[in-house]
């Protein structure tokens, strides 16, 4: 064992002993979030590694996604390993509420479902310990010593799909303290699947063995439009309530972001006296305040989730759901995608607009998404435009709104260049993953009967 990993195993050796230390204190900050209304009200044991469900005999996959962008990432992984490996069982565990609302409708028959475990060593150990995994696919950024190093000492292979560290990650990770155990925990992976070549860099730079990096494409250019008969309806009558007139949308807004959207707003309706604003928050909280702000200053608002129509006089319709955001691109020509427009805001998602055929414009703060964002302006400068605030995000707007050919050569060369970047991810992520994970994974199984 060299020098660094040895300090690894040490700072790992203190993180599991802090870990045991303040598990109580962890569990009574879960019972805390029940009350809050954000974990489960009847399945928090299952965030202390207690099961709620049998686990079927036979080999068993588990992906982890902590919240809904990673979780939708993991879905059509989980369908391609449907496709091809019927006979497998796949376990899917996500962290938050909201993940698990809109995702536990989308997976396949037959995947099954569990919040994932607090990393803490008993929390850890008895999910390992029952469900008994044959590999674990850890979505984007989920380096969880716990987790990793219990894995590894019970020989189940570990892959990081769709794997990215933040700048501010990136440089706490390479710090003197937690560099070691970052570089001792990259290593017990089979494969790395990094979602752009500046974050193969960041891995490689972390000490990841270079050999378990493979590049599939970034898994967030997949767009599903998986839906309901009613989902669908719901979608075609916006589509006639919406009629011939002007629409725009705010999609993934943050607080704050909403005043740039509305005062854009008011400056639009005086142009266009009928124009519709579609405004979605990134929580469906944000969208009620929203909503009850502006019918406080006697703005006829229609809310979503209170099925209000958009009838001549209504011109802001605000989304407080969840899960429908792919869905409602296909109403407007124009999207504007939040927590982008100030400091410390990471950007959002980009390429479910652009497969729908929209205009995209984005603020300057895009953090992990900028690499789709230059991957996007490359193939077509004119896929995505950025601006720096309300002004121009005003006068792009109107000027999309007044030149009909402007607009529609944004929306043709967004829908170009999401087809060019998302044309085989899925099939390239499961050859990758087959080879590097899941056919040892398999081969261990045979061999242990």
């Amino acid at each position: 064992m060299g020098v660094v990993a040895r300090k690894g195993m040490l700072v790992y050796k203190i993180y599991r002993a802090l870990s045991y230390v303040v598990s109580p204190l962890l569990q009574l900050h879960l019972r805390w979030r029940k009350i809050r209304g954000l974990e489960h009200p009847t399945r928090l044991p299952e965030r202390l590694g207690r099961p709620s469900l049998t686990r079927p005999p036979g080999p068993l996959l588990w992906f982890h996604a902590v919240s809904l962008g990673e979780g939708m990432a993991a879905i059509p992984v989980i369908k391609e390993c449907v496709k091809w490996r019927p006979d497998l069982n796949i376990l899917l565990t996500t962290t938050t509420m909201s993940a698990f609302e809109v995702i536990i409708n989308q997976l396949p028959t037959g995947v099954l479902h569990q919040f994932s475990p607090i990393d803490t060593p008993a929390a850890m150990d008895a999910f390992l310990d029952y469900w008994n995994p044959n590999a674990i696919m850890l979505l984007e950024s989920e380096l969880w010593p716990n987790l990793i190093m219990a894995s590894s000492r019970k020989g189940i292979l570990l892959a990081l799909l769709n794997a990215r560290v933040s700048m501010k990650s990136f440089k706490l990770w390479s710090s003197p303290v937690l560099f070691p155990l970052i570089s001792l925990l990259l290593s017990k992976f089979s494969l790395i699947i990094p979602l752009s070549s500046m974050q193969a860099i960041h891995f490689q730079l972390l000490q990841a063995p270079p050999f378990i990096i493979n590049f599939a494409g970034d898994l967030k250019y997949v767009v599903e439009y998986d839906a309901s008969k009613e989902e669908f309806r719901s979608i075609d009558d916006l589509k006639v309530q919406l009629g011939h007139r002007k629409v725009w949308m705010a999609s993934s807004i943050h607080r704050g972001e909403e005043e740039v959207m509305l005062g854009v707003h008011k400056v639009l309706k005086q142009v266009y006296p009928d124009l519709v604003t579609i405004i979605v928050p990134r929580y469906p909280q944000h969208g009620k305040d929203i909503a009850q702000k502006l019918q406080k200053e006697g703005q006829h608002v229609a809310l979503r989730s209170q099925h209000q129509r958009i009838v001549p006089g209504r011109n802001i319709y605000v989304v407080d759901t969840l899960g429908e955001l792919r869905h409602l691109y296909r109403l407007t020509p124009i999207a504007v995608i939040g927590g982008s427009f100030f400091p410390g805001l990471a950007g959002h998602n980009i390429s479910e607009a652009a497969a729908a055929g929209c205009a995209v414009l984005t603020g300057y703060h895009v953090g992990h998404f900028s690499h789709m964002l230059r991957e996007m302006q490359r193939l077509n400068p004119l896929s995505v435009l950025q601006v720096a605030g309300k002004l121009e995000l005003e006068e792009a707007i109107l000027k999309f709104f007044s030149d009909g050919k402007v607009l529609e050569a944004r929306q043709t060369a967004s829908k170009q260049a999401f087809h060019a970047l998302s044309n085989g991810i899925i099939a390239n992520a499961w050859n990758v993953l087959y080879f590097h994970v899941l056919k040892q994974a398999l081969l261990k199984e045979t061999d242990n009967r």
